[in-house]
Parts: structure tokens; C-alpha cells; sequence
């Protein structure tokens, strides 16, 4: 990386504490009149916000890809008593507007929005022939959300003339106005449309497969000799950073879980191949920077090249926790079996962590709830037909019936789920101005995703209850039932029991259980329509439910304690010492996992120790080949060190750029809360 890329790496640091962004007082009559619809309410919000971003356009020293946040924070829409009116109406998922999506890139820079925003005045017209109030209403909100964000582009160019940039003025403008010719205009226009997205309060929105849409661009580039592929690799590392310029104003659970998320490589609409030269020089910017965003995600197969392999094996090396593979093999069919044509189901990438999502015209809303696998093993050791049952079998055989019924709880609750419009956002999309109806009001697909919480020390606590109660008998149901209850307090003798019974990754014992477990979660969602007329996505993940749902039950049969956190997605249990990831990867890829495809890796923990070796990096490749050939759908590969996240915790001040994998995004270890901190500490020690 040159001087020019590091010392804009640094100013892009210093950006999270910039004095010059300002918190802006926003007048109540903005957005709060009663009589406005909810497309114009949106449409006054975001024009506001990029009205005063225009006044205060600037352009750092050195940069040649623009735009940064100037006002910290965004108006609200509804004042507290309407949104309250609101949600007793229907279920608002999050903050309630459209999000966890990826917009059409590709068509928005083929067009150029004057080409949309003259398609949307059309449709306009013959919305006010038709008298629908709605598509106009909707058409309005769009074109003058376009309108502002053509204004913005503006003003950027204005202040380039200003300082004298006539390269950035002139790439200004032609962008996002008019398709870009080169790859330098196409990286500026994606830089605006998605800074804009973040304005208009859509989050989690990621930039889907940059290695597809941009190579084009690029090639068309190489081919004139107007780039070297050293000079594409600069403008691209650039590009990275700007993902990172305005981030620590990006809604979260914990800072870093903002979802700027992309893909690379995977197959094209005929199934070929698709990986490229821009594949590989992203994984090798995301490898210079080393900084958390973008997250970087692989589609992969059992086909893929070693070397590329080995090259987003480097990326682990680091310890970026990226990137985060998906297997095609898989996800593919997987996506076609939930009704996905075979077309979109190609062209998947992920949405925030790991949901996987077709960009442009789905409306999924890929995880709107979650189920606890120990809560639900919990709640059968204490019920009448558990104390009926005369063997294992019956006992296991219950968890089908208690998922069903968690099923059913969870879809009565969702009845009715409503979304807040994002016009703009909307325009980037395939359907929504044909259709005059923002996409809040539904995409080509609007399915919903529920993971699954706990399922090691699920799998794990049903082997421990198959080994003590009904096998070895040294311990009744009663029995098991008070230890939990006490946290085991007063029965060592029996955590040690649980804690030696068969583990998930550990003993194969565990592998019958894993495999009839998951597949009776996917039949529990099985032909259930939602509110939305789409279906029900089972998936392996966890976001930030493990952390949560630990605490709404008492300790576990398997000899978790009280309090203590489930793994993050899919993984073994933090107390687990297992043999190796071979195990780990023979064991959590024998279900069928084609049928859990909403998202959810298999997470494995490297110690840095393993990348002294010159042959880890061709090791790690070969492992993730193994996965792939296993039939595994997902993987996420963390390399950490106990001793330095503890010291980590002690002296922030020392470890302020120290990257770790949270669930399913990467973060700052010193910005993250102490629970989360300390679940990544525990999962380092099964290391040792």
C-alpha cells in the first residue's frame, strides 16, 4: 500500500472522532405532519439530510473516491406516540424501515439515474391516468429523492472545482448521473448510491458481487491501457476505505455490526464460473487495509482453485475473520428448493452477516426471529409426557412436537409485519417503479428467516441425558432437573457426568442427534406461508441471541451454568475441548444442511500459533476445499489469541485497531461490550 493509501487509512481512522460532523437539532415540522403519507414523510427526511450534507461537501486531502458524512444523525420520522400507534397495529421489525438488502447495483449503473428517474416520471404519468393516489404518492417521493441525491453529486463537484480536483469534478460530473465509462466513475457512483442508501435510513445494506458488476468496467480499462492492474488495485483499495469513513455513524447491535457486506466470486446466470482478476485484487486490498469493513464473503465450491483459496486463506492469517465462505454446491439448490428461481438462486449474495438474499428484488426479511434449541430441550425435561417416556427415543421424539410448537408461536406472533417505505432505495431495485409502489410494500420475494440458537448445547444436553438417565441410569430426570435448577451446586458429581457425556464435534455419539434435530427445525417451518405471501426460511445462525437466550434459562443438561453464553452460529459449545476442525467439519457437515439455508456458518477458532508454519495458509485452503466436498453450506474461520484479547480487555488503549469475528460480521475487540468480549475469550480457550 502506498503513502498516499496509508495516510488516508489514518485520516479515515481519525474520521470516528472527527469535530467537524455535527449533530443536527431537526425541526419537528420536518417530517411530523399528521397529514403527510409515509412515502412523503420519507422523502422530506432524507432530502433534508442531504440538503445540509451539500452544504458542508468537503474533500480530504489525497482522496480521489468522495463523499463524507458531515451530520451525525438522521431526523425521525414519526414523533414516540405515533410509532408506539404503530406497532400496536403491526409488527415492525428493528428500526421498521426496509433493510438487511442489497439494491440493484448493476442495473443503476448501467442506467444512470437520469435514465431512473426519467422511467419513474413515465410511470408517473400513467399512475395520475389511472388515478392511483398510492403510485403517485409513491413516483413523487422517488423523483425527489433522486432529485437530491443528482443535487448532492453537485455540490461534490462544485467544491472539487473549488479546490482545483478537476479529475474528481469531472467524474462527478458523469456520476451517478449518466452510466459510468470507466472503473474509477463506476467505484464513485457505487460510493454515492450507497452513502445515500445509509441517509435514507436504510441499513445493513451491502454491496452484493462487486467482482460481477464492476468487471466490466475494469476490463473495458485494462483493455484501453488506461489502468495498469497495479492502478485498479489502488483505486480499489480506496474504494474499501471508503466503507470505513463514515461506519461508526452505522446502526448496530455493537459497533461494527453494520452490515457492509459484498461477494466475490460464485457462478454466473448459466452456472459457470465467475471468479475473476477483480475476485482476487479485492482479496488482496481487504488483506493491505486490514481494516473491518468491507466484509469479505467467498462463494466457493468443490471445484474452486487451490490458489484462490490460499489467497483468502491470507485473509484468516490476519485475523480479519473474513473472509466468510458459502458453498454454491449447496446454497444453490438449497435456494431453488425454497422456491427461488434457478437464475436468482445464482446470483445470491448475503445480506448484513450471513442471510443469503438475491440482490435487487428480494424483500426477505432474513431474521425476524429465533428459535432456542436448549430452551426447547429444557422445557421438555420438565413436561409430564418426558416423565412417560420409557426410553430415549420417546424422550428425543418429543423435541419434533416442541419445535412445531414453537413454529406455530412464533408465526401467530408475526400475523402481520408491516415496513416503513425508502423510496430511494426503492428506485435501485428491479420492480418497484414499474409496480408505483415502494418496496416496503413487498419484492419479488419476501420471505422470512428464523435461526437457531444453542444447537450444540442442545445436541449435546439430549446426548447427556441419553447417556446418564437412560444408558448408564446414574441419573433420574428429577435428578437433572434439580441440578439445573441449582446450577449444580450442590451435585458435583453430576456436572462432571454431563460435562464427560458425548459432545457435538467431540463424539460421534452426538452425530444421530445433530442430524434428526435439524431436520425436524426445517420441517417445522415446512409449507407455512407468512403475512407477506412468502414462506419461512430455517437457518443455522444465531446473531445476537446467543448472548440472550443463555440467560432466559437456567444452567443445561450438557453442564453449561447458568448465564453462560451459547456459541456464536453454528459451532460446538464453548466448553468443549474438541480434537481439531476436521472433527469439527465431519461432524456439523453430516445433516442436511441444503435444507437450513437461510444462513448461519459453521464457525471454527484457528490460534495464531497455527500460521507460523509456512505450509498453514495451503493447510487452511485445503481444509475449506474439505468443507465444500463435505457438503457444508457455510463457513467462518476466526484466528485469535486468549492471552491477547485478555490483555486486550485490560489495556484498550494499546489494542485499538485488534480485529476479531463477532457472529457475523468483524469488529473492534476494544469497542464491543463486555458480554460479547468475554464469549470471544471463552471461545478462544477451547483452543488450549
Amino acid at each position: 500500500m502506498n503513502d498516499r493509501l496509508t495516510a488516508l487509512r489514518e485520516k479515515t481512522r481519525a474520521l470516528k472522532h472527527d469535530p467537524d460532523r455535527v449533530e443536527i437539532d431537526w425541526p419537528a415540522s420536518l417530517a411530523l405532519d399528521p397529514a403527510d403519507s409515509r412515502c412523503a414523510r420519507a422523502a422530506r427526511c432524507f432530502c433534508a439530510v442531504l440538503a445540509e450534507e451539500a452544504r458542508r461537501a468537503r474533500i480530504l486531502p489525497g482522496e480521489r473516491i468522495v463523499l463524507t458524512r458531515g451530520v451525525k444523525n438522521l431526523p425521525r420520522r414519526y414523533t414516540e406516540a405515533e410509532t408506539a400507534r404503530m406497532r400496536e397495529d403491526a409488527y415492525f421489525h428493528e428500526l421498521g424501515v426496509v433493510f438487511n438488502l442489497t439494491v440493484d447495483y448493476p442495473r443503476a449503473l448501467s442506467m444512470g439515474l437520469d435514465a431512473i428517474r426519467a422511467e419513474a416520471l413515465a410511470r408517473r404519468a400513467a399512475a395520475e391516468s389511472l388515478r392511483d393516489a398510492e403510485g403517485v404518492d409513491f413516483l413523487d417521493a422517488a423523483i425527489s429523492e433522486l432529485d437530491a441525491v443528482l443535487a448532492l453529486a453537485d455540490a461534490y463537484r462544485a467544491e472539487a472545482l473549488r479546490l482545483g480536483e478537476t479529475e474528481i469534478a469531472e467524474r462527478l460530473g458523469r456520476v451517478p448521473r449518466r452510466p459510468p465509462r470507466t472503473f474509477a466513475e463506476a467505484l464513485q457512483a457505487v460510493r454515492i448510491l450507497h452513502f445515500c442508501l445509509w441517509c435514507e435510513g436504510t441499513y445493513h445494506n451491502g454491496v452484493g458481487r462487486i467482482d460481477q458488476y464492476l468487471m466490466p468496467y475494469l476490463q473495458a480499462d485494462l483493455d484501453a491501457g488506461r489502468l495498469t492492474e497495479e492502478d485498479a488495485l489502488e483505486w480499489l483499495t480506496e474504494f474499501f476505505l471508503t466503507f470505513n469513513r463514515d461506519s461508526g455513524l452505522y446502526v448496530g447491535v455493537q459497533q461494527g455490526d453494520n452490515g457492509q457486506s459484498l461477494m466475490l466470486g460464485g457462478c454466473d446466470a448459466k452456472g459457470r464460473d465467475a471468479s475473476n482478476l477483480l475476485t482476487r485484487l479485492a482479496l488482496k486490498a481487504s488483506g493491505e487495509l486490514k481494516l473491518i469493513d468491507p466484509k469479505i464473503n467467498l462463494r466457493i465450491t468443490k471445484e474452486t482453485p487451490l490458489d484462490l483459496l490460499e489467497e483468502a486463506a491470507q485473509l484468516t492469517r490476519l485475523g480479519l475473520g473474513f473472509p466468510q465462505y458459502a458453498n454454491d454446491d449447496v446454497v444453490i439448490p438449497g435456494l431453488v428448493d425454497l422456491g427461488y428461481d434457478l437464475e436468482d438462486a445464482r446470483d445470491y449474495t448475503v445480506a448484513a452477516c450471513w442471510e443469503f438474499v438475491i440482490p435487487g428484488v428480494g424483500m426477505d426479511i432474513p431474521n425476524i426471529d429465533a428459535v432456542s434449541f436448549p430452551a426447547a430441550v429444557d422445557a421438555i425435561l420438565r413436561s409430564d409426557e418426558a416423565k412417560a417416556a420409557p426410553d430415549f427415543d420417546a424422550f428425543f421424539a418429543l423435541m419434533r412436537g416442541r419445535l412445531s410448537a414453537e413454529a406455530d408461536r412464533i408465526e401467530k406472533r408475526l400475523t402481520r409485519v408491516d415496513m416503513l417505505p425508502c423510496p430511494f432505495t426503492s428506485s435501485l431495485c428491479r420492480g418497484p417503479v414499474a409496480a408505483a409502489r415502494d418496496l416496503s410494500a413487498g419484492g419479488k420475494y419476501n420471505n422470512f428467516g428464523i435461526h437457531g440458537t444453542g444447537f450444540a448445547p442442545a445436541v449435546d444436553s439430549l446426548a447427556a441425558i441419553r447417556k446418564l438417565v437412560y444408558e448408564e441410569r446414574s441419573a433420574s430426570l428429577g435428578e437433572l432437573i434439580r441440578a439445573v435448577d441449582t446450577d449444580f451446586a450442590d451435585n458435583a458429581p453430576l456436572l462432571a457426568k454431563a460435562r464427560r457425556a458425548p459432545k457435538l464435534g467431540l463424539d460421534p455419539e452426538a452425530d444421530d442427534i445433530s442430524a434428526a434435530l435439524l431436520k425436524w427445525f426445517a420441517d417445522s417451518w415446512a409449507g407455512r406461508k407468512n403475512c407477506r405471501g412468502g414462506i419461512f426460511r430455517a437457518g443455522t445462525g444465531s446473531a445476537m441471541y446467543y448472548v440472550r437466550h443463555p440467560l432466559e434459562i437456567p444452567a443445561s443438561c450438557d453442564g453449561r451454568l447458568r448465564g453462560e453464553p451459547f456459541p456464536a452460529n453454528y459451532a460446538p459449545s464453548l466448553g468443549v475441548a474438541v480434537k481439531g476442525p476436521i472433527s469439527v467439519i465431519n461432524a456439523f457437515t453430516k445433516p442436511d444442511l441444503r435444507r437450513v439455508v437461510n444462513g448461519g456458518p459453521l464457525t471454527i477458532e484457528l490460534h495464531d500459533s497455527l500460521f507460523r508454519s509456512p505450509e498453514a495458509v495451503r493447510k487452511t485452503a485445503r481444509m475449506v476445499r474439505w468443507f465444500a466436498e463435505r457438503g457444508g453450506h457455510q463457513l467462518q474461520l476466526n484466528t485469535i489469541n486468549r492471552d491477547t484479547l485478555v490483555d486486550a480487555q485490560k489495556r484498550p488503549e494499546l489494542y485499538r485497531h485488534l480485529i476479531v469475528r463477532v457472529w457475523g460480521w468483524s469488529g473492534y475487540f476494544v469497542e464491543l461490550d463486555a458480554p460479547y468480549q468475554n464469549q470471544i475469550i471463552k471461545r478462544a480457550e477451547m483452543l488450549l
